[in-house]
């Protein structure tokens, strides 16, 4: 490690603590540059035009009346009980859960922010989020596809507040986990918690917490979600994803899923499908013969079949310290998914024949298309440039973060810290001067 890198470190504060990192002004000063220079690089807008600016604050004026109007052409969901589960510092809540157990099946809620009531083609957003593409996230500093004073607050799926949402309702059979009936519908929700995902960890446990037998049975179904989807071939590269992950990633992927197939099987309509190709024999190979020689790896031997199975396989049986060695070969010889107008060739890591992005409106282009679609039963006349803009954006969005992260560990920061517990700005007295991580203004 350099001086310099172990100067920073200090500064950074990066010892073992629950607090927020802490970070000097000299080290502030660099962290913005390098993000300016990332900003640049890549065509990343930080702040938002005054036009958009104002579009979306207009927007979330008289928005109780708006929601009472629109009840007249929606579905109630009110008395529904539901809840949202994210990450402890999420800024946005854009995706609800309800759950119902019936004699031969369960009927799952997907309620999604209906941000496309907001945000349309004849819109300056929509402009303002082409131009971006999704959402930006590099440690500690985000950089919003929509306005945050439109996507926290009306479209935001918070609790005790009615919203208008775009609801996925899917009645599952218990006995092939298919859909037995599948209905996507405008509607108006009115959230009753806000969960984290350690809350629901804690509510999974606690019989009298509030929301248990909910997040039990939601857990339930979606655990045999995952384990089918194993089973046909699904690659799982995080086999140690905690129940609350679990219930999310498989309820959404669910609902995703659901929305594409409708789109393409029921109603024929080209859409902003998520096409990923499969590596080569030569690839999986060279990947397998990789993890097969990393020290305490072992495959079972009815997956060498097939080859996500046997990732899947040296993943759960595999000691704790060859997981990132896997994981690694796998994505180095794995090909890059991108949005197309057409689902020709499936998912291949999901194993599914076709799929989209639908659950993610506040922070994907590709959701948001995607909503406009389902509403209008039309397709924009730019559709395949927008699938491309799309993919190029999230390619530069993944490009900038991991040279971010590259930056903060050559200033001795830990990415994964400052994600967790946030970064603050101190002087030299050791005093809070920003709480965000910012230089204090020139």
């Amino acid at each position: 490690m350099s001086n310099n890198a172990q100067q920073s470190q200090s500064e950074a504060g990066t010892a073992a603590g629950q607090g927020p990192v802490e970070i000097s002004v000299d080290l502030a000063r660099r962290l913005q540059e390098k993000r300016e220079e990332l900003f640049e690089e890549f065509g990343i807008r930080d702040a938002f035009p005054p036009a958009v600016r104002q579009e979306a604050k207009a927007r979330t004026e008289d928005v109780n009346e708006e929601i009472q109007d629109e009840l007249d052409s929606r579905t109630d969901l009110r008395e529904l009980t539901t809840w949202t589960t994210d990450p402890v510092d999420a800024q946005d809540f854009d995706d609800a859960l309800s759950i119902r157990e019936n004699d031969e099946t369960y009927t799952l809620w997907v309620h999604i922010a209906d941000v496309s009531h907001y945000v349309h083609p004849d819109s300056e957003m929509w402009t303002e989020a082409v131009e971006r593409g999704n959402t930006v996230y590099l440690p500690a500093y985000t950089i919003h596809m929509l306005p945050p004073v439109l996507a926290e607050t009306v479209c935001s799926l918070v609790p005790e507040k009615d919203r208008l949402a775009h609801t996925v309702e899917m009645e599952i059979s218990k006995e092939t986990l298919s859909f037995e009936e599948l209905d996507i519908y405008k509607s108006v929700i009115h959230s009753d918690a806000r969960l984290t995902y350690t809350e629901c960890e804690t509510h999974l446990e606690d019989s009298n917490a509030e929301l248990h037998a909910e997040n039990k049975l939601a857990y339930e179904l979606a655990d045999q979600l995952h384990e089918q989807r194993k089973a046909d071939g699904s690659l799982v590269l995080n086999p140690s994803r905690d129940r609350a992950h679990t219930i999310i990633e498989e309820c959404m992927l669910k609902a995703n899923k659901a929305v594409t197939h409708e789109l393409m099987w029921n109603r024929g309509v080209e859409a902003m499908y998520r096409v990923h190709p499969q590596p080569t024999p030569t690839q999986w190979d060279e990947a397998l013969r990789e993890i097969t020689e990393l020290d305490g790896v072992e495959i079972s031997s009815t997956a060498w079949d097939e080859p996500r199975k046997a990732v899947n396989s040296a993943l759960e049986n595999s000691k704790p310290r060859a997981l990132d060695k896997i994981q690694r070969a796998v994505l180095k010889v794995m090909p890059r998914a991108k949005y197309m107008n057409d689902p020709f060739g499936g998912h291949y890591a999901l194993n599914f024949d076709i799929y989209g992005h639908f659950t993610s409106p506040i922070r994907r282009l590709s959701d948001l298309i995607n909503h406009w679609i389902v509403h209008e039963n039309a397709v924009p006349e730019d559709l395949i440039g927008l699938c491309d803009r799309a993919s190029e954006r999230q390619k530069d969005a993944e490009t900038a973060e991991r040279l971010y992260k590259q930056f903060l560990e050559e200033q001795g920061i830990d990415p994964y810290a400052i994600n967790n517990r946030g970064v603050v700005t101190i002087d030299d007295a050791g005093d809070i001067i920003d709480d965000e991580g910012l230089p204090p203004n020139e």
